[in-house]
């Protein structure tokens, strides 16, 4: 976890919020990551946990945070104590004192105290407020501390009867950014766009996918962030894969490489995707792919803005992409009955967009009872529409398959090894909506042009 730039007030203010929505009578509890095992004597780099880190700010394992909305303390942090010599191997820590003094504790204690502590604290309490299910080891403590509870029944003391899913209350929050949330994802699509205009100015036919891979990182690390997911480089062939990682093979003169990778700075994610020629210029065929699925995207975020629902994009992308292919002979037969037989998902099988913020498939329902949700200013979402067509240039007959039988529509070669997804991260406003990431380019000549500063 990098330096935080939310102040701490953010962070208090949204403990408030959530303690109005808990009630009178209510506590809640909400368990830091785990430090993980990476092998016999190595750590993956720790990353706090979201819900954790957006209520508190606070960047460490093993600590439990608990609100307690009309208690003597309302906000407290059971942590890690300061340790030298722990320190001097693994990293300075801030202990309980630390803890009240930069991140807004009422009250903090050792971590080694919790099971003497905390059943107090649960007495009286009519309703615990945590994600149930999630942390098995968790549960099991929340079960015994419950269970001390349980057992004063006969001195008069009450132990709490209901449990609610602290998630539903705190993924709505966490929906609708804020001002301050909004600034830092601006910065991390900042990073993310330079980092995809590096990879475009350094790509050369012969190059691995991985050197393009560590170009994206250096500006990653270059502007003090750390990559939102395990970026994805893929040429030729390789770029017909939704999440291929691997990132080792080398890039031919004549394919498509498509690059997924975003950054995240403060906890907040990026999500870009770009896909441009491995020598800087478009063949006819793949200047036609991409201009399709350009255009799908162009329609897909004309449908983000309030009034819209979530699936609105998709509907636009879809129509948008089934008309094209159409149009250049990859799909036969009435447009409409195409979208109705959902012909376009052997070149088109994932959905238009997510979710974005903290996590990179961000938290929030994506429909409210059966009905799709409506977009509102403060929401952050993906619009990524792509057409894929891999080697073989063989491709499931969707209409068919749907009835049992598989049937493969053989494609010309010239159209084959060519994938193309095109995506960017859309902020909801009052007036209609702003791409984030606009500063990556997306246009043919502004690619083409590009490319060429680099040669």
């Amino acid at each position: 976890m990098l330096a935080r730039a939310i102040p701490a007030a953010v962070f208090a203010r949204r403990r408030r919020a959530l303690m109005e929505r808990m009630g009178p009578g209510s506590i809640a509890l909400l368990p830091a990551a785990p430090s993980t095992p990476r092998n016999r004597d190595v750590h993956h780099p720790f990353r706090q946990d979201s819900d954790f880190y957006y209520l508190t700010g606070f960047p460490e394992p093993e600590a439990i945070a608990v609100l307690a909305p009309g208690g003597e303390h309302e906000f407290l942090l059971f942590c890690r104590e300061r340790d030298p010599h722990m320190e001097i191997w693994h990293g300075r820590r801030a202990g309980p004192q630390g803890a009240m003094d930069r991140h807004g504790v009422d009250n903090a204690h050792p971590i080694a105290e919790i099971d003497q502590l905390l059943p107090p604290l649960l007495e009286n309490r009519e309703r615990v407020f945590y994600a149930i299910g999630y942390n098995p080891d968790f549960d099991r403590r929340m079960m015994g501390w419950l269970n001390q509870v349980r057992g004063k029944a006969r001195t008069g003391v009450r132990a709490p009867v209901t449990f609610v899913a602290l998630e539903h209350a705190l993924h709505a929050m966490r929906l609708r950014k804020e001002p301050e949330e909004i600034a830092v994802m601006r910065e991390s699509a900042r990073i993310a766009a330079e980092a995809h205009q590096r990879a475009m100015r350094a790509c050369r036919p012969g190059m691995m996918e991985y050197e393009l891979e560590a170009e994206i990182l250096h500006t990653f690390v270059g502007n003090g962030a750390g990559w939102a997911y395990p970026s994805i480089v893929g040429g030729g062939d390789n770029s017909c894969i939704l999440h291929y990682t691997e990132n080792n093979a080398p890039l031919r003169d004549g394919d498509i490489v498509l690059i997924d990778a975003g950054a995240e700075l403060d906890g907040y994610a990026s999500d870009i995707t770009r896909s441009f020629p491995v020598n800087g210029r478009f063949s006819g065929e793949q200047r036609a792919i991409y201009e399709l699925v350009l255009a799908a995207q162009k329609a897909a975020i004309g449908k983000v803005r309030p009034g819209c629902h979530f699936n609105e994009p998709h509907d636009a992308a879809v129509r948008t992409l089934t008309e094209g292919l159409a149009a250049l002979g990859l799909l036969h037969g009435d447009v409409e009955e195409l979208i109705a037989a959902e012909q376009h998902k052997p070149f088109y099988m994932h959905r238009t967009g997510h979710w974005l913020g903290m996590d990179v498939h961000d938290v929030g329902d994506y429909k409210t009872g059966e009905d799709w949700r409506l977009f509102e200013p403060g929401m952050v979402t993906t619009i990524e529409p792509g057409l894929y067509i891999p080697a073989g240039g063989k491709v499931m007959d969707a209409h068919w398959a749907r009835l049992g039988v598989y049937l493969e529509t053989e494609l010309d070669e010239c159209w084959q090894r060519i994938g193309v997804r095109i995506e960017d991260d859309v902020l909801v406003t009052t007036e209609g909506n702003e791409v984030l990431t606009a500063a990556a380019p997306k246009e043919i000549a502004d690619i083409e042009a590009l490319m060429r500063e680099g040669r």
